[in-house]
């Protein structure tokens, strides 16, 4: 959430830099700056009645003492005090349209983002060589299917389209790479393993930014108003909601696996088939609290660790920059990494690291203090997949398939999966 105070004292910048995102938002800060002007109006003017009322309330006790009538006066404090209930009235609902507006306007993206959409992106760098070998390269859900690994029409007999079944060694592959994540992230990177839960509140929702605007794109429990998490980051960025910190708590860093829930599980003309896109998948998510001098490094260092799971799984890869338009809400700057699917010739993504600033901290009131002299700011949050699991299967499936059918694998994985490659025996 942007700071009112910054919209009040540098509109024409906030407005320049909201606009790279989409032409529309400028037209919305003026809507809540035209509320924020008619609250401090309101407000002046209930500071202005309460002094009347108490001026007013003084004078009848004088009058009562010196037992004379102070009927007129009784009732002009009467008067007051509903004018006063009128305008408080107006606040609260000033105050209320001022943060519904808030809760929707995106972040401002840093300067060092590209303007423009999807095709403005800019890839910044390439690891490894993608496969090429001798013979013709499957897609993933024939690879998995004819070992027998992936199971798609089971899931859809089950749950429906975007729920894929791992069997045997399928699920011991997710399995594996789940602690082998975690054993990096912890053991190397200097993160803290947490366990969250997957339902969360609306507040939750709201404090990373997935409410209000992401509703219809996530899961609901209607009867307890829980909301099933789309990712780690709001269980975990959360966990700190309503919080001081001091400068010794910082940086605070965590892991988690997850499974993740989100409806939207494709768009038309997108091939997804297979592992592509789904309703349900695990992911390994990193989250950093940082002061805010640290934000960028603290990104740069974010992604750095999502990058060396890549390169010790030996996937060919690529770091794009996305461009302002196709930033999250909450995003200042996102690095997305996409491994080279070379069975269904694609890039997938398999990774997105943001910094967010302030803008989840000022939703979810997360705070710290440098010393007890100075005041509270807002910490600064981030988070990465480190990484997301099903689109990593499938380029490993097709990046390490053999013309025999089976699938050799990274060395690092041999001692998670007590294999070093998938066939057909389960």
């Amino acid at each position: 959430m942007l700071d009112i105070r910054w919209l009040r004292a540098e509109p024409d910048l906030v407005k320049e830099a909201l606009a790279k995102r989409d032409r529309s938002l400028p037209g919305a800060i003026d809507e809540i700056l035209a509320c924020d002007e008619a609250r401090r109006e309101a407000i002046g003017e209930v500071n202005k009645l309460k002094a009347q009322r108490n001026s007013a309330s003084k004078k009848v006790g004088e009058l009562k003492r010196a037992g004379e009538d102070a009927s007129d006066i009784i009732e002009e404090t009467r008067e007051l005090g509903d004018k006063v209930a009128e305008l408080d009235s107006v606040v609260r609902e000033a105050e209320s349209s001022i943060r519904r507006h808030l809760l929707v306007i995106p972040n401002v993206p840093n300067e060092m983002v590209p303007i423009g959409g999807e095709a403005q992106n800019e890839v910044l760098s390439l690891w490894g060589e993608p496969a090429a070998p001798s013979f013709e390269l499957k897609p993933h859900w024939s690879v998995g299917e004819e070992l027998g690994i992936l199971d798609l029409e089971r899931g859809a007999k089950v749950s429906g389209s975007g729920f894929p079944v791992l069997v045997g060694q399928g699920a011991r592959l997710q399995r594996g790479l789940i602690n082998f994540f975690l054993d990096v992230h912890t053991t190397e990177h200097g993160y803290t393993e947490v366990r969250v839960p997957y339902l969360v509140t609306p507040d939750s929702m709201i404090g990373t930014g997935q409410l209000p605007k992401f509703a219809d794109e996530s899961y609901r429990s209607e009867r307890d108003d829980l909301w099933l998490v789309p990712t780690a980051e709001v269980p975990v960025t959360n966990l700190h909601r309503d919080e001081l910190l001091t400068a010794e708590d910082l940086p605070k860093r965590y892991t988690a696996y997850s499974p993740c829930f989100r409806r939207e599980a494709g768009a038309a003309g997108k091939d997804t088939r297979g592992l592509l896109r789904v309703h349900q998948f695990d992911k390994v998510e990193l989250v950093r609290y940082e002061t805010p001098d640290r934000s960028f490094d603290a990104l740069e260092e974010l992604t750095r660790e999502a990058e060396s799971i890549l390169e010790r799984l030996g996937l060919h890869y690529r770091r794009i920059l996305l461009a302002s338009e196709d930033l999250g809400q909450s995003a200042s700057m996102t690095y997305d990494l996409e491994v080279w699917a070379p069975g269904v010739e694609r890039w997938l993504e398999v990774s997105s690291c943001t910094t967010f600033t302030d803008y989840q901290a000022r939703r979810a009131s997360i705070r710290y203090k440098r010393t007890q002299a100075e005041k509270p700011q807002y910490v600064h949050t981030l988070n990465g997949s480190g990484l997301a699991l099903p689109r990593v299967i499938a380029a490993l499936l097709e990046t390490y398939q053999e013309s025999d059918g089976s699938v050799s694998l990274p060395t690092v994985l041999h001692p998670y999966v007590g294999s070093e490659r998938l066939t057909d025996s389960v």
